[in-house]
């Protein structure tokens, strides 16, 4: 087999490496339980490429994560459940749906008010669902948020869904005494010397403060990967600067290492 820019080769390779006797053992030893991992770290390494602007990187990083898609694909095939072309027409015909404003007579002029299309249209089809299946699930506000998603994007969709029907401050504020109260409450866990308690209310801690980020219109996982860089950042300053005195942080002191992180943030206003 050769590369090609066709879909199709791509559908032909997995479909050997998947083929008994003559595929590749790893490959055949697969379920859809043990590629998931790699399909969120793919994922992952999408949004990485993106994050550092490194488009080569970010080819290559949509091919792997193509390759996830494929290699799902496949194994349902295998099953008798859907193959590739399936997937392909479901989410042509989701995206057909759900922009009535490019491909049928609605009007989406601004940004909200497609989104505003958007989450009826997805209202509308879970009703569906829930009226095929005849479960409750479906109906359930909180319904169809994975469990797999990153901790602090799950609970920014949890608290998105919960405020479309009503459970939700209207003041950032609010949220702040929120946090205030959670920070009270670990406190008091630290006096009674309860580690395990205070270790719990600091997810609560945690969940009060992406609550605020969602009113503030931040994204909880954009903004603390912001941080993560910046922290980074900021002591790669303070190991430089250690290093040019010939020592490394764990010879220095915390007052030493304080002042120049206080250094570095100075650095970074010129």
């Amino acid at each position: 087999m050769t590369p090609s820019r066709g879909i199709a080769r791509l559908l032909e390779i997995m479909a050997a490496l998947r083929t008994p006797g003559s595929g590749c053992a790893w490959d055949l030893a697969q379920d859809f339980s043990s590629i998931a991992p790699y399909t969120i770290e793919e994922a992952y390494e999408v949004a990485d490429a993106i994050a550092r602007m490194n488009l080569a990187d970010l080819e290559d990083e949509l091919g792997d994560l193509l390759l996830q898609v494929v290699f799902h694909a496949r194994m349902a095939e295998e099953q008798g459940a859907f193959d590739f072309g399936g997937v392909v027409e479901a989410i042509t015909r989701k995206m057909l749906r759900r922009h009535p404003h490019v491909f049928g007579d609605a009007t989406g002029e601004t940004p909200e008010v497609v989104a505003g299309l958007w989450e009826r249209i997805k209202a509308e089809e879970k009703a569906e669902r829930a009226a095929r299946g005849g479960g409750r699930d479906e109906q359930r506000a909180l319904a169809g948020v994975p469990t797999a998603l990153p901790a602090l994007t799950r609970a920014l969709k949890l608290q998105q869904k919960a405020g479309r029907v009503g459970f939700d401050w209207n003041d950032p504020r609010a949220v702040i005494a929120k946090i205030r109260e959670e920070t009270d409450e670990i406190e008091a866990a630290l006096d009674a010397a309860d580690r395990d308690h205070a270790g719990a209310e600091v997810g609560d801690l945690l969940f009060a403060v992406v609550n605020l980020a969602r009113h503030l219109d931040a994204d909880p996982e954009r903004v603390l990967r912001e941080t993560n860089q910046k922290f980074e950042r900021r002591f790669g300053f303070i190991e430089r600067a250690l290093l040019a005195r010939g020592r490394t942080p764990a010879e220095s002191t915390l007052d030493e290492m304080d002042a120049l992180w206080t250094a570095a943030k100075a650095e970074e206003r010129r």
